[in-house]
Protein backbone atom coordinates (compact mmCIF):
# COMPACT_ATOMS: atom_id res chain seq x y z
CA UNK A 1 0.00 0.00 0.00
CA UNK A 2 1.41 2.95 -1.22
CA UNK A 3 0.49 6.90 -0.12
CA UNK A 4 1.72 10.32 -0.33
CA UNK A 5 2.06 12.37 2.79
CA UNK A 6 2.41 16.09 3.27
CA UNK A 7 1.80 17.02 -0.27
CA UNK A 8 1.91 20.68 -0.72
CA UNK A 9 -0.88 22.12 -2.73
CA UNK A 10 -0.78 22.05 -6.67
CA UNK A 11 -2.38 24.99 -7.98
CA UNK A 12 -3.39 25.50 -11.58
CA UNK A 13 -1.01 26.81 -13.45
CA UNK A 14 -2.01 29.78 -15.79
CA UNK A 15 -0.21 30.13 -18.88
CA UNK A 16 -0.70 33.64 -19.05
CA UNK A 17 0.69 34.56 -15.58
CA UNK A 18 3.91 35.95 -15.29
CA UNK A 19 6.53 34.13 -12.97
CA UNK A 20 7.10 35.70 -9.59
CA UNK A 21 10.43 37.12 -8.98
CA UNK A 22 12.15 34.68 -6.48
CA UNK A 23 13.27 35.95 -2.96
CA UNK A 24 16.88 36.56 -2.64
CA UNK A 25 16.71 33.74 0.53
CA UNK A 26 13.96 32.24 -0.47
CA UNK A 27 12.19 29.80 3.00
CA UNK A 28 12.70 25.75 2.34
CA UNK A 29 10.21 24.47 0.53
CA UNK A 30 7.87 21.69 2.14
CA UNK A 31 8.70 18.39 0.50
CA UNK A 32 5.93 15.46 0.44
CA UNK A 33 6.67 12.22 1.60
CA UNK A 34 5.57 8.76 0.53
CA UNK A 35 4.79 5.75 3.18
CA UNK A 36 5.31 2.13 1.51
CA UNK A 37 3.20 -0.45 3.77
CA UNK A 38 3.78 -3.68 3.25
CA UNK A 39 0.87 -6.19 4.10
CA UNK A 40 1.86 -9.74 4.83
CA UNK A 41 -1.27 -11.78 4.19
CA UNK A 42 -1.11 -15.23 5.82
CA UNK A 43 -2.38 -17.21 8.71
CA UNK A 44 -3.89 -14.74 11.05
CA UNK A 45 -1.56 -14.55 14.96
CA UNK A 46 -3.55 -16.27 17.18
CA UNK A 47 -4.33 -13.67 20.08
CA UNK A 48 -2.18 -10.91 21.26
CA UNK A 49 0.01 -12.88 23.37
CA UNK A 50 1.62 -14.19 19.49
CA UNK A 51 1.19 -11.53 17.49
CA UNK A 52 3.09 -9.39 20.60
CA UNK A 53 5.87 -12.16 20.93
CA UNK A 54 6.68 -12.06 17.14
CA UNK A 55 7.03 -8.02 16.92
CA UNK A 56 9.22 -8.51 19.95
CA UNK A 57 11.33 -11.04 18.10
CA UNK A 58 11.19 -9.05 15.02
CA UNK A 59 13.87 -6.84 13.41
CA UNK A 60 16.04 -6.39 10.17
CA UNK A 61 15.26 -9.58 8.07
CA UNK A 62 11.63 -8.70 8.34
CA UNK A 63 12.48 -5.37 7.00
CA UNK A 64 15.10 -6.89 4.58
CA UNK A 65 11.70 -8.65 3.36
CA UNK A 66 9.74 -5.66 2.96
CA UNK A 67 11.75 -3.99 0.92
CA UNK A 68 12.42 -6.95 -1.18
CA UNK A 69 8.79 -6.51 -2.12
CA UNK A 70 8.74 -3.19 -2.54
CA UNK A 71 11.88 -2.77 -4.94
CA UNK A 72 9.98 -5.74 -7.12
CA UNK A 73 6.79 -3.48 -7.02
CA UNK A 74 9.31 0.11 -7.95
CA UNK A 75 10.94 -2.30 -10.63
CA UNK A 76 7.61 -3.43 -12.09
CA UNK A 77 6.81 0.27 -11.96
CA UNK A 78 9.93 1.50 -13.78
CA UNK A 79 9.28 -1.23 -16.96
CA UNK A 80 5.16 -0.69 -17.36
CA UNK A 81 6.13 3.01 -17.17
CA UNK A 82 9.35 3.09 -19.21
CA UNK A 83 10.71 5.51 -16.93
CA UNK A 84 14.10 5.22 -16.67
CA UNK A 85 14.84 7.14 -13.99
CA UNK A 86 12.02 4.98 -11.68
CA UNK A 87 15.03 3.38 -9.51
CA UNK A 88 14.50 0.96 -5.98
CA UNK A 89 15.29 2.08 -2.21
CA UNK A 90 17.87 1.56 -0.05
CA UNK A 91 17.60 0.47 3.93
CA UNK A 92 19.12 4.23 4.40
CA UNK A 93 16.42 5.60 2.19
CA UNK A 94 13.52 5.58 4.71
CA UNK A 95 13.53 8.13 7.12
CA UNK A 96 11.47 5.89 9.50
CA UNK A 97 10.84 2.23 9.36
CA UNK A 98 8.72 0.45 11.49
CA UNK A 99 7.15 -3.09 12.17
CA UNK A 100 3.90 -3.73 13.56
CA UNK A 101 0.63 -5.75 13.18
CA UNK A 102 -2.89 -5.12 13.02
CA UNK A 103 -6.20 -5.67 11.66
CA UNK A 104 -6.67 -5.68 7.90
CA UNK A 105 -8.40 -2.12 7.64
CA UNK A 106 -5.91 -1.15 9.88
CA UNK A 107 -2.51 -2.07 8.19
CA UNK A 108 -3.88 -1.04 4.64
CA UNK A 109 -4.31 2.59 6.17
CA UNK A 110 -0.83 2.50 7.36
CA UNK A 111 -2.21 1.95 10.83
CA UNK A 112 -1.43 -0.48 13.49
CA UNK A 113 -3.27 -2.21 16.68
CA UNK A 114 0.72 -2.46 17.79
CA UNK A 115 4.15 -1.40 16.32
CA UNK A 116 7.80 -0.69 16.90
CA UNK A 117 10.26 1.58 15.04
CA UNK A 118 13.77 0.20 13.77
CA UNK A 119 17.15 2.11 14.04
CA UNK A 120 19.28 2.30 11.45
CA UNK A 121 21.92 -0.23 12.19
CA UNK A 122 24.41 1.92 9.97
CA UNK A 123 25.18 5.40 11.02
CA UNK A 124 23.71 8.66 9.17
CA UNK A 125 27.17 10.07 8.77
CA UNK A 126 29.33 11.11 5.92
CA UNK A 127 31.28 7.85 4.78
CA UNK A 128 35.15 8.52 5.55
CA UNK A 129 36.54 7.25 1.96
CA UNK A 130 39.58 9.00 0.87
CA UNK A 131 40.16 6.93 -2.03
CA UNK A 132 36.33 7.22 -3.54
CA UNK A 133 36.45 11.30 -2.58
CA UNK A 134 39.56 11.43 -4.97
CA UNK A 135 37.93 9.38 -7.78
CA UNK A 136 34.81 11.65 -7.25
CA UNK A 137 36.82 15.07 -7.94
CA UNK A 138 38.97 13.36 -10.42
CA UNK A 139 35.87 12.21 -12.50
CA UNK A 140 34.41 16.12 -12.04
CA UNK A 141 37.23 18.28 -12.54
CA UNK A 142 37.84 15.82 -16.14
CA UNK A 143 41.20 14.33 -14.59
CA UNK A 144 39.94 11.28 -14.93
CA UNK A 145 37.90 8.57 -16.84
CA UNK A 146 35.49 6.31 -15.74
CA UNK A 147 34.89 3.25 -18.26
CA UNK A 148 32.01 1.79 -19.38
CA UNK A 149 32.47 -1.54 -17.49
CA UNK A 150 32.34 0.17 -14.72
CA UNK A 151 28.68 1.19 -15.00
CA UNK A 152 27.72 -2.08 -16.39
CA UNK A 153 29.20 -3.75 -13.32
CA UNK A 154 27.17 -1.49 -11.15
CA UNK A 155 23.63 -2.22 -13.15
CA UNK A 156 24.76 -6.13 -12.98
CA UNK A 157 25.04 -5.72 -9.37
CA UNK A 158 21.66 -4.44 -8.93
CA UNK A 159 19.66 -6.89 -10.90
CA UNK A 160 21.56 -9.98 -9.13
CA UNK A 161 21.19 -8.75 -5.61
CA UNK A 162 17.27 -8.25 -6.88
CA UNK A 163 17.20 -11.93 -7.89
CA UNK A 164 16.88 -10.97 -11.60
CA UNK A 165 19.48 -13.45 -12.74
CA UNK A 166 18.31 -12.77 -16.32
CA UNK A 167 19.08 -9.05 -16.55
CA UNK A 168 21.94 -9.72 -14.19
CA UNK A 169 23.83 -12.62 -16.89
CA UNK A 170 23.46 -9.85 -19.96
CA UNK A 171 24.51 -6.99 -18.42
CA UNK A 172 28.08 -8.83 -17.22
CA UNK A 173 27.87 -10.02 -20.48
CA UNK A 174 28.32 -6.80 -21.32
CA UNK A 175 30.76 -5.30 -18.47
CA UNK A 176 33.21 -8.20 -19.25
CA UNK A 177 33.55 -7.74 -22.70
CA UNK A 178 33.49 -4.06 -21.85
CA UNK A 179 36.77 -4.47 -19.46
CA UNK A 180 38.37 -7.04 -21.36
CA UNK A 181 38.53 -4.26 -23.97
CA UNK A 182 38.97 -1.19 -21.94
CA UNK A 183 41.66 -2.57 -19.08
CA UNK A 184 44.67 -3.69 -21.05
CA UNK A 185 44.66 -0.32 -22.70
CA UNK A 186 44.24 1.73 -19.51
CA UNK A 187 47.05 3.97 -17.96
CA UNK A 188 46.77 0.94 -15.15
CA UNK A 189 47.12 -2.09 -17.53
CA UNK A 190 50.22 -2.96 -16.66
CA UNK A 191 49.48 -3.65 -12.89
CA UNK A 192 45.86 -5.51 -14.10
CA UNK A 193 47.43 -8.25 -16.60
CA UNK A 194 46.89 -11.30 -14.62
CA UNK A 195 43.36 -10.10 -13.33
CA UNK A 196 42.38 -9.41 -17.16
CA UNK A 197 43.64 -13.23 -17.54
CA UNK A 198 41.75 -14.08 -14.90
CA UNK A 199 38.58 -12.66 -16.21
CA UNK A 200 39.23 -13.72 -19.71
CA UNK A 201 38.79 -17.20 -18.57
CA UNK A 202 36.04 -16.58 -17.08
CA UNK A 203 34.39 -15.27 -20.13
CA UNK A 204 32.94 -18.53 -21.08
CA UNK A 205 30.62 -19.32 -18.68
CA UNK A 206 29.16 -15.81 -18.24
CA UNK A 207 28.78 -16.32 -22.42
CA UNK A 208 26.63 -19.52 -21.55
CA UNK A 209 24.76 -18.08 -19.43
CA UNK A 210 23.77 -15.05 -21.07
CA UNK A 211 22.83 -17.57 -23.78
CA UNK A 212 20.51 -19.95 -21.25
CA UNK A 213 18.92 -16.26 -20.46
CA UNK A 214 18.19 -15.42 -23.53
CA UNK A 215 16.88 -18.87 -24.58
CA UNK A 216 14.83 -19.11 -21.03
CA UNK A 217 17.44 -22.24 -19.89
CA UNK A 218 18.61 -20.97 -17.20
CA UNK A 219 20.52 -23.60 -14.66
CA UNK A 220 21.32 -23.08 -10.86
CA UNK A 221 24.94 -23.10 -11.96
CA UNK A 222 24.67 -20.03 -14.02
CA UNK A 223 23.71 -17.93 -11.03
CA UNK A 224 26.71 -19.13 -9.74
CA UNK A 225 28.67 -18.15 -12.63
CA UNK A 226 27.65 -14.83 -13.13
CA UNK A 227 27.88 -14.16 -8.96
CA UNK A 228 31.99 -15.23 -9.18
CA UNK A 229 32.58 -13.43 -12.38
CA UNK A 230 30.96 -10.71 -11.07
CA UNK A 231 32.43 -10.36 -8.17
CA UNK A 232 36.12 -10.35 -9.71
CA UNK A 233 35.18 -8.29 -12.05
CA UNK A 234 34.57 -5.77 -9.59
CA UNK A 235 38.06 -6.33 -7.73
CA UNK A 236 39.55 -6.14 -10.87
CA UNK A 237 37.89 -2.35 -10.77
CA UNK A 238 38.79 -1.58 -7.63
CA UNK A 239 42.39 -2.36 -8.12
CA UNK A 240 42.28 -0.24 -10.99
CA UNK A 241 40.84 2.38 -9.28
CA UNK A 242 43.64 1.66 -6.29
CA UNK A 243 46.79 2.17 -9.00
CA UNK A 244 45.15 5.52 -9.88
CA UNK A 245 45.14 6.80 -6.38
CA UNK A 246 48.75 5.97 -6.14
Amino acid sequence: MLATLGAAERRRIILQRKQRKAQPEPEPVPVSTARATIVEVGEPLAGDDTAAAWLARAGEPELVGGLAVLNRALHAYRIATADPRAHGVRRQDALVARLGYGAGEQVADGRWADARELIDPVPRRRPRVPAAHARLAALLTGRGDELAAEELALRARLDLDDRREREAALQLRLALDAALAELPRDPTGSTLAERVEELRALRANVVVAAEHALNGRAQPADREAVAFALGRLEAALRARAAALAR
